[in-house]
């Protein structure tokens, strides 16, 4: 139990020091990697709870695909690849206000509706199970979402190519 722990002491601080790095970061690439970082470090914590598949989906998925998308679209569009100096402004002291009041807020909204509630381990005990479950309800909107990454594409090459 401690050396789970203690992973799960250095895969959080690397995820919180790559998250900081993406939204601080002037170069758009280096946002992208950082990210991969993060992505990689949530799927970190799946082997750590033992949901392997949900580690392998969250590689396969976010890194292999999301973030190979991201690149995609800031070599596409021909984005700056070094430091953009207009990228930051003054307000960083109000932005942290912000988001400590919205964690505030939802720490307390979530102790608040679900202390009382406890988690039941579910039936489903094979990978095929999950798909299945996943696909007979949601069919439609996992078409819909591969339709919209197509037509974002498709867009991205024809911005890149109007010279």
């Amino acid at each position: 139990m401690v050396a789970q722990n203690v992973a799960f002491g250095i895969l959080a601080a690397a995820m919180v020091i790559a998250a900081l790095r993406v939204v601080t970061t002037q170069n758009v690439v280096h946002a992208a990697l950082y990210l991969v970082v993060v992505l990689a470090g949530a799927a970190g914590l799946f082997v750590l709870l033992a949901a392997e598949f949900m580690a392998v989906v969250q590689v396969i998925v976010y890194i292999g695909a999301i973030v190979v998308l991201f690149l995609f679209g800031i070599m596409l569009t021909r984005a700056r690849m070094g430091k953009e100096a207009g990228l930051d402004n003054e307000q960083r002291g109000l932005s942290l206000a912000v988001a400590l009041l919205l964690l505030g807020v939802l720490a307390f909204v979530l102790v608040d509706a679900f202390s009382d509630t406890r988690v039941e381990p579910t039936t489903i005990v094979r990978t095929g199970d999950v798909g299945i479950r996943i696909f007979e309800t949601y069919m439609l909107q996992f078409q819909a979402v591969g339709f919209l990454l197509l037509a974002t594409l498709v867009g991205a090459i024809v911005l890149a190519r109007r010279d």
